[in-house]
């Protein structure tokens, strides 16, 4: 950043931000997270929904207002830390002039959830992807159910109840992850070949799931303030991206949104959605890599920051 200090890098890692440049990175998020949420913002003082934009804002438990505080995560220190908000936040710690994490408060706090996150997020990078279930998940959502018993019923089904009925009687549905699973209807759930729980989530979950792509934000916000806010809203980018992958190959008609469908009953749409979910795939095994580093960085317990 032109005409900023440089950020000093102390012994054992531990990164000093300037007063200067942490003060344009924190107005620089504020912008990044304002675009990202002002149009749920508005829906959300309109009382009107968005059946593809607000999954983000329901469906995770993050709100705006939690997203737009900056974070440094854990490694870095802000000088000027008496004068940053930090300092009144959970899980902070003033050394000196400067404002930090307190990895110890938070590793004693959050221990169960570090050591679950890993685990989960380990083993999911670990296996290799599968990118043969055509989002089928959605349909099996609204299989056999009236058309006023659906999740968005207020937006029609590309191809009726009967078409709808038909693409999942025709298609073997192999859906491993749990939160995706449980909202099949009774009927759906008897042609699962899976049988996804809770408690084997980390024993199924595989890194070409569109929904393990997108639970990447929930891992990555339950972990604030350890996780950087850069890679909170990266992981935020990447799920609201999928999400609109995942509903353009829904069963629903989404055009006049301006979602063009996937159309995943055709040969053609089956390879457009696998190409879409191999891209996603790719990012975020990039995303589970650092958030795997940042619980490792928390577990090696960085010393508090000293001045040379």
């Amino acid at each position: 950043m032109a005409g900023l200090p440089r950020a000093i890098t102390y012994p054992r890692g531990v990164r000093v931000l300037g007063e200067p440049e942490w003060r344009e990175r924190t107005a620089t998020h504020e912008t990044r997270v304002a675009a990202a949420t002002s149009a749920h913002l508005e829906r959300r003082r309109d009382h009107r929904k968005h059946p593809v934009e607000d999954f983000l804002f329901t469906y995770y438990s993050y709100k705006p207002a939690q997203l737009r505080r900056w974070h440094p995560g854990a490694g870095v220190a802000l000088a000027g830390g008496v004068r940053a908000p930090h300092r009144d936040w959970r899980f902070y710690v003033v050394d000196g002039d400067h404002a930090r994490l307190d990895g110890d408060a938070f590793v004693a706090a959050r221990g169960d959830t570090l050591r679950f996150v890993r685990d989960l997020l380990e083993r999911t990078a670990g296996r290799p992807a599968r990118f043969g279930c055509f989002g089928l998940h959605e349909w099996a959502m609204v299989y056999r159910l009236g058309a006023t018993d659906v999740r968005h019923s207020g937006w029609p089904l590309r191809l009726g109840a009967e078409g709808t009925d038909a693409v999942v009687e025709s298609h073997q549905i192999a859906c491993s992850h749990f939160d995706a699973y449980r909202f099949f209807t009774s009927e759906a759930v008897q042609r699962n070949a899976l049988r996804p729980t809770r408690e084997s989530q980390a024993d199924l979950e595989q890194p070409g799931c569109l929904h393990a792509g997108m639970d990447l934000y929930k891992w990555a916000h339950k972990l604030v303030p350890a996780v950087s806010s850069d890679l909170v809203m990266d992981c935020f980018e990447l799920a609201r991206d999928i999400r609109s992958l995942d509903m353009r190959a829904a069963p629903y008609d989404l055009r006049e949104l301006g979602y063009e469908p996937v159309r995943i009953e055709t040969p053609e749409g089956k390879a457009q959605y696998a190409a879409e979910q191999r891209a996603f795939s790719v990012r975020g095994q990039a995303l589970r890599q650092r958030l795997v580093e940042v619980v490792d960085r928390l577990v090696a317990r960085e010393p508090a920051v000293t001045s040379p």
